[in-house]
């Protein structure tokens, strides 16, 4: 009975964000109040069925290597209207290595498939020397390897029939000899690329957390009208550091820097990220109204 009124809670939260634009009469503004969306994944299907606030889902490209393998699930959330995002975890497009064709045949397949809008990345490197990393590795922040980002973020471009959105990584470690810092790195590739941007809050806290970075002046330094949504996931903090995990809660922190966010621009779209230790029904109601009131 609680997951069913949190659930009735947040409909009605999402209700009012989804269908109303607010006019401030004092600055005769108008706000544009985001969609609110998740990630899929096969332990939150059935969940995620349930929720008729859930405007768009998001599906790791390298879960869905074959089109007739795609869930049922999924087609049916597409029947409904719901908005489906193809995620790619493996193009490296901070590799020193050209993106494989055939990984951006993939993700351009599961656009084409579901009729997605655009189609998202990290600007990170995952590979060298035919060897997997397992992990989102950041890149060397240097111009050098700005021109091999951009050439290799032109070369995915190039591959697909939809618009390509990058997203910002967490790491628990930087190079010593960085010559700009992230956002201006970020910054840079986007406007060299003409790309959009994926913005993980989250990702932001934990950097700024472990690197000892000011938030607000790396969002401020960003340029937002590029953004195309955003990230929300939970962590740990573990030893001093905080640990981007996907599997425990959402932090305060991270709801505080959403709000920040929306103060300084509008959100197309905000979405929750949940990979592992996934919660009841009332919990993951309860993150969703979170991000909905922040």
């Amino acid at each position: 009975m609680a997951a069913v009124a949190a659930a009735d809670a947040v409909a009605v939260v999402v209700a009012n964000m989804t269908n109303v634009t607010t006019i401030t009469k004092e600055s005769k503004s108008i706000q544009i109040i985001p969609q609110l969306g998740i990630g899929f994944r096969p332990e939150l299907a059935r969940f995620i069925e349930q929720q008729e606030n859930i405007q768009f889902v998001e599906i790791i490209a390298e879960d869905f290597m074959h089109l007739e393998c795609i869930p049922q699930a999924l087609r049916d959330l597409q029947k409904r209207g719901v908005t489906i995002i193809p995620h790619s975890l493996s193009l490296s497009v901070g590799g020193a290595e050209r993106v494989a064709v055939e990984r951006i045949e993939h993700l351009n397949s599961l656009a084409q498939y579901f009729d997605s809008p655009f189609v998202s990345d990290h600007i990170a490197f995952v590979r060298a020397g035919n060897i997997e990393s397992g992990h989102l590795l950041p890149v060397r922040r240097t111009e050098a390897n700005l021109a091999v980002v951009c050439e290799n973020v032109h070369s995915v471009k190039a591959g697909l029939s939809v618009p390509f959105v990058l997203e910002n990584i967490a790491t628990t470690f930087d190079w010593p000899d960085n010559e700009m810092d992230e956002a201006t790195f970020v910054t840079a590739v986007l406007e060299q690329t003409d790309s959009r941007l994926l913005l993980d809050v989250s990702n932001l806290f934990a950097n700024s957390h472990n690197l000892k970075f000011d938030a607000i002046g790396y969002l401020q330094s960003l340029p937002l009208e590029r953004l195309e949504y955003v990230h929300m996931a939970g962590g740990i903090f573990k030893n001093g550091l905080y640990h981007d995990s996907h599997c425990h809660s959402l932090k305060e922190q991270s709801l505080k820097l959403l709000s920040a966010l929306k103060s300084i621009c509008s959100v197309p779209r905000v979405m929750l990220e949940r990979d592992d230790s996934f919660p009841d029904m009332a919990e993951l109601v309860d993150e969703l109204e979170a991000i909905a009131n922040a």
